[in-house]
């Protein structure tokens, strides 16, 4: 065996002979990881045996069997709870509370089966400290381990229900030489930990990294690793939290699960078009509600503009929770289709709650806010705007519209501002504020 040192980068797996600042192939910065591999030449050379494919896909007789964790939006992101046999990764933001989410998913599963939680970065003391903070009451055994061997040894001796490793990225192996948390050592602490929960059917969560982009820290073939990818987000700040799916491979990757950070914990939020609006003051000027989809879920959003008149020659454009290159399109189509002149106003904008906005649905409420707050007018109060703005001025249709409209009935709001009302988006700024 003869071992050398490379260097990886984990943004695009470019290899390198040896480290820069800036990755060659995707000009990323600070991404180049050393791994050990090993260059020397095989000891012998082996023979494999042909498999014949005599299984068709119509002979094998499968049944789904799904782990419920009893947390309503946990199940509905998983596309109704853990696969007997799958490994989940969690990962988020620090602080964002996904250890806080995994040990009252680890309460909620030791109802019905025996938990085993390795825990890498915290101590014993510490977890049940938060379990007992939590109010939490059934038993779960935590065991201290940074050692994939002892990881596997203990799953051998216990025979769990249900597994945590917390977290994927402080575990390491001796059999690997580099040090925990890199590429080679991720890439096969997972490849093991797979072939046990696939081998003797046992859900295994593993809690990840983020880096400071937000995205999961390591090698991306973590990703395709895993049967599962959950991302906890939100806002330290505010106490939405939202769960999502950007990978499954047992249900829909459009789900969310919408929860409230609270001092006992994540809880559910069945009803999150009520708690996003609560507070809203009564005919506020530069205030919308739009109705957003996150998955087959409709929920509504308060959107909120200002305009302030600027002496400076280059107005200021800011965005919370919304693209600002959103934003400037927005606000050309309104400079240009709805004679606002927003030339020399800053504008700012905020989505309530900590909440980000993605899809195009939330430009009209977006240029509807801005309009109320240029022209000092405020909305009807009964009012929901959605739709999609183009660089024509033209308001075009949202998808999913029955669910979005059914929602906002729901809470009272009697009149939808849509591209079937208004097809221009001078049109829609007339109407309500051109008397």
């Amino acid at each position: 065996m003869k071992l050398k040192s490379i260097y990886i980068c984990t943004n695009c797996a470019a290899e390198s002979p040896k480290w820069s600042g800036q990755c060659i192939k995707c000009n990323s910065w600070n991404t180049l990881a050393e791994e050990v591999v090993n260059v020397g030449k095989k000891d012998k050379t082996i023979q494999y045996i042909a498999i014949k494919p005599n299984i068709h896909l119509s002979d094998i007789h499968f049944k789904e069997v799904r782990l419920k964790t009893n947390i309503g939006e946990m199940d509905r992101v998983l596309g109704g709870g853990f696969m007997e046999d799958s490994v989940v990764l969690l990962v988020g933001d620090p602080g964002i509370g996904k250890s806080t989410l995994t040990i009252q998913v680890c309460d909620r599963m030791a109802e019905s089966r025996s938990v085993l939680y390795f825990s890498g970065e915290e101590s014993v003391g510490q977890i049940t400290s938060r379990a007992r903070r939590l109010n939490l009451k059934n038993p779960i055994s935590i065991v201290n381990a940074n050692s994939l061997e002892a990881v596997l040894a203990t799953i051998d001796a216990e025979r769990p229900g249900f597994v945590v490793i917390d977290s994927i990225q402080v575990i390491g192996s001796e059999e690997i030489v580099s040090q925990s948390g890199s590429i080679s050592q991720i890439r096969y602490v997972a490849e093991q930990l797979m072939q046990v929960a696939k081998s003797r059917k046992i859900p295994i969560l593993l809690i990840g990294h983020v880096n400071k982009d937000g995205q999961l820290a390591g090698p991306q073939v973590l990703t395709h690793l895993v049967d599962t990818v959950l991302y906890l987000e939100g806002d330290n700040f505010h106490q939405f939290r939202l769960l999502r799916a950007t990978k499954n491979r047992f249900g829909a990757v459009d789900e969310v699960g919408v929860f409230n950070m609270e001092e006992c914990g994540l809880t559910e939020v069945k009803n999150p078009s009520a708690l996003f609006l609560e507070g809203r003051a009564e005919n506020p000027i530069g205030s919308v509600i739009v109705p957003v989809m996150e998955g087959t879920r409709a929920f509504l959003v308060e959107v909120q503009a200002l305009t302030n008149y600027t002496q400076f020659g280059y107005p200021k454009r800011t965005a919370s929770g919304f693209d600002i290159n959103r934003l400037n399109i927005i606000i050309a189509a309104l400079n240009r289709y709805a004679n606002l002149k927003l030339d020399s106003s800053d504008v700012f904008v905020n989505v309530v709650g900590g909440l980000k906005l993605a899809e195009p649905a939330a430009d009209l409420a977006v240029a509807m806010a801005i309009a109320s707050s240029k022209l000092q007018k405020p909305l009807p109060s009964d009012l929901a705007v959605m739709g999609e703005v183009g660089l024509s001025g033209e308001v075009r249709a949202v998808s999913q519209p029955k669910k979005r409209i059914k929602e906002a009935e729901k809470l009272g709001f009697k009149q939808i501002l849509s591209s079937g009302e208004v097809k221009l988006i001078g049109q829609a700024v007339t109407k309500f504020f051109v008397s």
